[in-house]
């Protein structure tokens, strides 16, 4: 259901100052924030909208031993040990596909930090009235995953984010894409030789990894909602649906 004055919001729970990044667009892709703050500062922010949608770049649920379990059953060698499947569906599938991704342990405790720190996120939302995408109601929440929007929306895997081109690179593909934020190619007009020289680079127009990381997902929200068609969810309910921006994934990446 679409609401007039919803905003659609990515969070990232792996910026290094604070423990979120989050990042608002409108439903024209107006930036309407972009931001660093503790788990109280995103829910004051959500709690002065009328209606949101909320994308998080963390695993919703622990793996349950599913992909383990049905390798298992088609195997034709029986109690064959297999390795390095400790990972989620959905993080199975991506994998198939080429989508580099980290599995979720089986056990919130041997979670890396970032990672509880998104099961906390997930409780709060759930807390404060939001429901599980697509229950299409005025507050929701999905599961994404960053590099999988990025592959998802470029078609093959993006340079490395931490890199200047990594960064120019998704940032253009966010712009392109109608989202209303700084236009990358703007850096390329600042460039002089005597900037080049003094290293005086205008990297103030390029935005840090996690804030695009955070806009992804801020974009993904919005598709999730706005272009309802053109997402794909992959994984199992049981334990978390990875919503990404494509009608369809690509069999490689």
């Amino acid at each position: 259901m679409l609401f007039a004055d919803s905003v659609y919001v990515g969070i990232d729970p792996t910026s290094g100052r604070k423990a979120f990044t989050y990042a608002a667009l409108d439903r024209e892709l107006n930036l309407v924030s972009l931001a660093d703050g503790e788990t109280e500062d995103v829910l004051a922010f959500l709690g002065g909208q009328r209606a949101a949608t909320v994308a998080v770049n963390a695993a919703s649920r622990v793996n349950r031993g599913l992909v383990r379990k049905r390798l298992e059953a088609s195997s034709l060698t029986p109690g064959h040990q297999f390795r390095g499947v400790d990972l989620r569906v959905a993080e199975y599938e991506l994998r198939e596909r080429g989508i580099a991704v980290g599995g979720t342990p089986n056990r919130v405790e041997s979670c890396p930090a970032w990672i509880q720190a998104g099961f906390a996120l997930y409780a709060r939302l759930t807390k404060a009235g939001f429901t599980s995408y697509p229950d299409g109601g005025a507050y929701q929440w999905l599961e994404t995953h960053p590099h999988a929007c990025f592959c998802a929306l470029l078609g093959q895997t993006p340079l490395p984010k931490p890199t200047l081109e990594g960064r120019l690179q998704r940032q253009i593909i966010l712009h392109e894409r109608g989202v209303r934020m700084k236009d990358p190619m703007d850096f390329f007009e600042e460039i002089t030789r005597y900037k080049l020289i003094r290293g005086a680079l205008p990297l103030d127009l390029i935005y840090a990894p996690e804030m695009l990381d955070a806009l992804a997902a801020a974009f993904t929200a919005w598709m999730a909602v706005e272009r309802v068609s053109e997402v794909t969810s992959v994984g199992d309910p049981q334990e978390g649906l990875i919503v990404v921006p494509a009608p369809m994934l690509r069999e490689k990446y």
